[in-house]
């Protein structure tokens, strides 16, 4: 076999007909990708491993990528390790399924290792081709919006572009449009339109009057000029007449809030977002820049989206022209920014990338496992697609619907056809530089699929990349973080900032006691430190936030009926009501062991905002729920094809006996099928041979008497020509015609026990054959196991406890310093 080094490496031809993979490679010209591609397929469909591919080939052909993640999936880009070691593998593999699966951390380490060993081999990969990979180009993650990977710079953004205003004017209006709408919605004023909102125009205006004079902008002098612009006039109206001082003050105080936000500080620290040394290093070896968004609310993402897309379109136009692929932007997941009818801010410079991009050698990957909400009129510029499997009839035919209107002339009964025979891994490209379309299988990424990470793997995950310079957060490795207040503290002996007197907490919100379930050695123990020695101890208590709720999944279908019960403490709520709760889970609070009451003779830490906001908490409570309902799943083993379904309380070996169990039934009613279809056809063969045998009999008598009557008239001829008399020879003639017709007979009788004889032992043989394909068919449906996603329904979420929760700590002093321990562990 062999590969064009010029080339992408995708996978091998399949075999339609065949049902197989065959050995010739699928080679694909990375400047095809100039036309930009899409990848549709369901999950479980391999798309991930595909796109994954794909970025592998980029980066050894030193293509440049940035890659927007809003799932978590890509950051397993980083994830090449050349000598397979298992303890490589270990720091990524995933528990759960490690449990699942009844292994333990370092079987699953050391079963991956051999997978990915074994499965490289396989498609003809080797070591030093994934030390290549390693060696090929930067690697980093980077997070948005926090500095778990490395921060983003966004002020970057509201700079003046570096093109020329007067020459670039559409491009940069438009710009400033997205820009403006973004930061609108990250105050909550969402689904605005640019011709009707005040809020709008004012601050597009704003941008509009600085960046024509060259002038840069950042948020602070983009709030003072809010408030007193730097116009007169907007149209024919005054300022005043067209968006009033006092309501121009509550805008300016919306974004203000954003402003003084904490958490609002990771988005202005940390690299610029300027392209060019996204995409290059000092070394001038390429970048893949992973923007993993997974973390940010729904406006964030689209915020940030809209300020990369525009970017990325400015840094564009200061380029020279390419028919060659300059670099790649790869969009993990399209659904909600590329829609039919909507317009998002994110649409507009997606579109005009779509269009205009070719021209300078800027290719667009853009994913989807929702083909019937994305935009085929704007996609009809794509001229590469990747097609996997589909969930539903409904998706083929709305992708049909769409591709035709990309491709006119396409045979749509063909693509059917092909689409609908798809397998995992298998996917059917579409390429409008090729003659007809190509099935192939993928072959084996290079980086290891552990599925998607967590915020907390960020840094480690950089720190394995050598691009952690950038991140200021610690590698962690739990799956999740526990309680941020501290399991011990000190403060100077005096500086007593508690009470003995309890603070209300705010009318209609809940209160709980947290149990005391620490003795105080046992505290000391957790903490790590030295016990002390006959101090005077006392228990105070700190306010947190504590959430539950009772989340149930119920499908019917699936064989599904769970309770999942989700918790979080958060001790340092934000006041602008930005909580990452996934950040905060802790272990299910059992209501019963919450205490009635403080214990005698206990201080108590101030209540502070937000936790003194009653109407802050019930936002917190609505928001809780939203983020249940959005991101709290589980996961359904499933055989499809069995309608076999395991929620997360069955164990991994339990669903494979459920599985082995239906798949014996199946084909135990398949061998009784095969069975009968042949016993029928060789009980009519064996009636047709006792009738012949029977026949044979009936003959071979027949024979022998004409046999003995043609003797007997050729003695009565001799006779009479001895005695002189005449016989007529026509007597003879005939008996001797019978007697040749019964031995024709007997022929034809032995003839055809032969033939039905021959028909049964092939059709014995037949049966065989057909038996072993039924079995290697049942065989290959049993191990068709996927992992179905179920999200719950608003109704089934039954939230148990939210409120403001007292926090017990065991305080005492320590050489001239205040000790805190946590007395509550959950």
């Amino acid at each position: 076999m062999t590969k064009q080094t010029d080339r992408f490496y995708l996978g091998r031809i399949f075999d339609s007909k065949k049902r197989e993979v065959t050995l010739d490679p699928l080679m694909y010209d990375p400047d095809d990708l100039t036309t930009h591609a899409v990848c549709v397929g369901m999950t479980g469909s391999g798309k991930t491993g595909l796109c994954i591919d794909l970025l592998e080939e980029a980066a050894l052909q030193g293509i440049p990528a940035l890659m927007i993640d809003p799932k978590g999936d890509i950051t397993n880009a980083l994830l090449h390790f050349p000598e397979l070691r298992p303890e490589d593998f270990l720091p990524w593999v995933n528990p759960d399924q490690a449990r699942r699966e009844d292994k333990t951390i370092e079987q699953a380490a050391a079963d991956a290792a051999s997978l990915w060993k074994n499965g490289l081999a396989k498609w003809d990969i080797g070591p030093e081709r994934v030390q290549a990979l390693q060696d090929a180009a930067h690697f980093a993650i980077y997070t948005p919006g926090s500095e778990s990977g490395i921060p983003v710079n966004i002020m970057a953004s509201f700079e003046a572009p570096k093109i020329p205003w007067d020459e670039n004017r559409e491009i940069l209006v438009e710009k400033i449009s997205g820009i403006a709408m973004g930061l609108l919605g990250l105050v909550g004023l969402d689904d605005l339109d640019p011709v009707r909102s005040k809020e709008h125009i004012l601050v597009s205006n704003i941008f509009e009057s600085s960046w024509s004079k060259g002038r840069d902008l950042d948020l602070s002098e983009l709030i003072l000029q809010i408030q007193n612009p730097p116009f007169e006039k907007l149209g024919v109206l005054a300022i005043e007449n067209f968006f009033p001082e006092k309501e121009r003050l509550e805008l300016s105080i919306l974004l203000n809030n954003i402003l003084a936000s904490p958490s609002f500080q990771s988005w202005i620290e940390g690299e610029p977002l300027d392209i060019e040394s996204l995409l290059y290093a000092p070394d001038g070896r390429p970048r893949h820049s992973v923007f993993y968004i997974a973390h940010l609310s729904d406006a964030e993402r689209m915020f940030f989206v809209t300020l990369l897309y525009s970017a990325v379109e400015t840094w564009m136009r200061t380029q020279k022209g390419s028919t060659s692929l300059r670099a790649l932007i790869y969009f993990d997941e399209i659904f909600g920014y590329l829609p039919p009818v909507k317009n998002p801010p994110s649409k507009i410079p997606m579109l005009r990338m779509l269009k205009q991009a070719r021209a300078f050698g800027v290719g667009q990957v853009l994913v989807t496992q929702n083909p019937v909400d994305v935009d085929y009129k704007a996609l009809s510029n794509a001229g590469t697609w990747f097609i996997g499997k589909l969930q539903t009839e409904q998706d083929k035919n709305r992708l049909l619907d769409g591709l035709e209107g990309a491709a006119p002339g396409l045979d749509r009964k063909t693509y059917d056809k092909l689409i609908s025979t798809l397998d995992k891994r298998v996917f059917l490209l579409h390429n409008v530089h090729e003659d007809q379309p190509v099935l192939f299988h993928t072959r084996w990424a290079m980086n290891y699929l552990t599925g998607p990470l967590t915020r907390v793997q960020l840094p480690a995950l950089n720190a394995l990349a050598g691009a952690d310079k950038g991140s200021t957060a610690k590698p962690a490795s739990p799956a999740r973080q526990r309680l941020a207040a501290p399991a011990v503290s000190g403060k100077r002996a005096g500086e007593d900032q508690t009470s003995s007197t309890r603070p209300n907490v705010p009318a209609s919100v809940e209160e709980y006691y947290l149990p005391n379930n620490l003795s105080l050695l046992e505290a000391v123990d957790k903490a790590g430190i030295s016990p002390p020695q006959d101090v005077k101890r006392q228990v105070i208590y700190k306010p947190v936030l504590l959430a539950q709720a009772t989340v149930r999944f119920l499908k019917r279908n699936y064989n599904l009926d769970y309770d999942l019960v989700t918790s979080a403490l958060i001790s340092d709520p934000d006041r602008q009501g930005r909580i990452r709760w996934e950040d905060r889970l802790s272990d299910p609070i059992d209501l019963d062991a919450l205490d009635r009451q403080a214990i005698p003779d206990s201080r108590f830490h101030e209540l502070t905002a937000p936790l003194n906001d009653g109407a802050k908490l019930r936002e917190f409570e609505t928001d809780f729920q939203d983020w249940i309902y959005h991101s709290v799943t589980v996961s359904v083993r499933a055989n499809e094809e069995l309608e076999v379904f395991a929620g997360p309380q069955v164990l991994q070996g339990e669903f494979r006996r459920m599985c082995a169990e239906t798949a014996e039934e199946g084909l135990e009613l398949a061998r009784e099928k095969a069975n009968d279809a042949f016993d029928k056809k060789l009980d009519t063969i064996r009636d047709r041979l006792l009738r012949e045998e029977r026949e044979l009999e009936e003959d071979q008598a027949e024979h022998s008497q004409r046999k003995l009557e043609e003797m007997g008239t050729h003695a009565e001829n001799l006779i009479s020509l001895l005695a002189g008399r005449q016989r007529r020879m026509t007597t003879s003639l005939t008996k001797r015609r019978m007697t040749t017709k019964a031995k024709a007979d007997v022929k034809e009788s032995l003839d055809m026990i032969e033939q039905y004889k021959k028909e049964i032992e092939d059709l014995e043989k037949e049966r065989l054959e057909e038996i072993r394909d039924v079995e290697e068919k049942w065989q290959e449906i049993l191990e068709e196991v996927t992992e179905i996603p179920i999200t719950p329904y608003k109704k089934d979420i039954m939230v148990e406890l939210f409120g403001v929760a007292w926090f017990p700590y065991y305080s005492y002093q320590d050489q001239g310093k205040e000790i805190e321990l946590a007395a509550f562990t959950d």
